[in-house]
Parts: C-alpha cells; sequence; structure tokens
C-alpha cells in the first residue's frame, strides 16, 4: 500500500504556489507538510483527497493514477479538513452515522464508541450548534475511527483542541499507523507526533521521487 505524489504543481489566480513536488508514502508512516501561510499547504492536500483537479503531475495509489480507479481510493482514503463539515443540524451522534453511510467504510468501532475515545461520549446527542469549537472538531475527528481507511489526511487536525484533547490525537495516530495505517498531515503548530517514521516534506522545496 503506497501514496506516491510525482512531480505535482499547482497555480492559482495566476500565482504559482508550488511545483516539482515528488514524495511518497508507505505503510506505518507519517508525512506532516510544512510551509508558509499560504503556499498551498491546504491546496495540496486537497489535490490528494481527490477534492481539487491536479493541475500538474500525477497521484498514484497502489502504483495506479488515482482518477483511474477513484472509487477504490476514497474507500481507502479519509480526509478530515480545518473546516470540518460538521452539520449543525444533527447530533454528534447522527453526524458519525451519516458519515458512516456516505462512506460505507465500516470499522467495526460503533459511533459511541468513536466519540468516546475523544473524550465526548457525553455529547453524543447534543445537536453540534451547541458545541464549542473544540468539541465539534473532536467530532470531525471522530470519523476517522468509524472508518476503514488506511490513509488519513488531516489539514490542521489540532484546531481548537486543548492539550488533552491534541494528546489524544497523537496517540490515535500511533495507534493508525502501528496497525499499518498511514498519514499525512499538516500544522501551523511545531508538533513532535512520537512516531519513528515520520518525515517532514515542505513546499517550495525540489524533493527527489523518494521524498
Amino acid at each position: 500500500m503506497k501514496l506516491k505524489v510525482e512531480n505535482l504543481g499547482c497555480e492559482r489566480n495566476e500565482r504559482r504556489l508550488f511545483s516539482g513536488m515528488n514524495f511518497q508514502l508507505e505503510r506505518g508512516e507519517l508525512i506532516q507538510i510544512d510551509g508558509s501561510n499560504g503556499s498551498g499547504k491546504t491546496t495540496l492536500l486537497r489535490m490528494v483527497s481527490g477534492l481539487l483537479p491536479i493541475d500538474e503531475g500525477t497521484i498514484y495509489w497502489n502504483n495506479r493514477p488515482i482518477q483511474k480507479n477513484r472509487a477504490g481510493y476514497m474507500y481507502e482514503m479519509s480526509f478530515v479538513g480545518h473546516k470540518n463539515g460538521i452539520k449543525d443540524e444533527l447530533t454528534a451522534e447522527e453526524n458519525l452515522t451519516m458519515d458512516r453511510t456516505l462512506t460505507g467504510q465500516p470499522s467495526g468501532v460503533s459511533e459511541t464508541q468513536a466519540l468516546g475515545r475523544l473524550g465526548i461520549a457525553h455529547c453524543r446527542q447534543q445537536l453540534c450548534r451547541h458545541l464549542s469549537a473544540g468539541q465539534r472538531q473532536r467530532v470531525s475527528l471522530a470519523r476517522l475511527l468509524i472508518s476503514a481507511a488506511r490513509l488519513w489526511v488531516l489539514d490542521e487536525p489540532l484546531t481548537a483542541l486543548d492539550r488533552d484533547a491534541q494528546g489524544i490525537v497523537r496517540d490515535l495516530l500511533v495507534e493508525h499507523m502501528t496497525s499499518g495505517g498511514m498519514a499525512l498531515v499538516t500544522s501551523h503548530q511545531n508538533i513532535e507526533w512520537r512516531w519513528h517514521a515520520q518525515r517532514t516534506v515542505r513546499l517550495g522545496e525540489s524533493r527527489g521521487p523518494d521524498g
């Protein structure tokens, strides 16, 4: 199982964000994408997630371009953006149920169990409009646990989280990678994810095909 980014480039509003991006990610590995504000970190992750078209280059999943196996790739990938995508009119539990139905990725973890791992099982029947920003972010991250996806793509996953919640996220990432998963992450915070197979790719630097 491998994600490979080859010669990826992007231009927005006649401004070059990045070009010649090359890296690959395999089982048990974490890559953090770094770069200054406006360098294209979110754009890169949305391209990897299949949410934006690819301007230049190719993204491969298991040696096949993701455009040629979109359904299979989307089943194996789970994206959590810094805009958490939570529906205000649904409860925390209902948001997870809806996400499970849409993705079709059974993990064997119930909605209540997933919310419990993020420390908000007590919020499961509350409408998300009544939750704090940190609680909403935890609901969004709980979606990872009800998914069987092996690739986690996380854009600013620590946004609005206190120190305890940040620790929970680090632990979940380590568990995921220990079990053979992989993660691609951005963060404005200087975080040590405490994982031995951790690398950094910085936007604006030319990288070889092996990252």
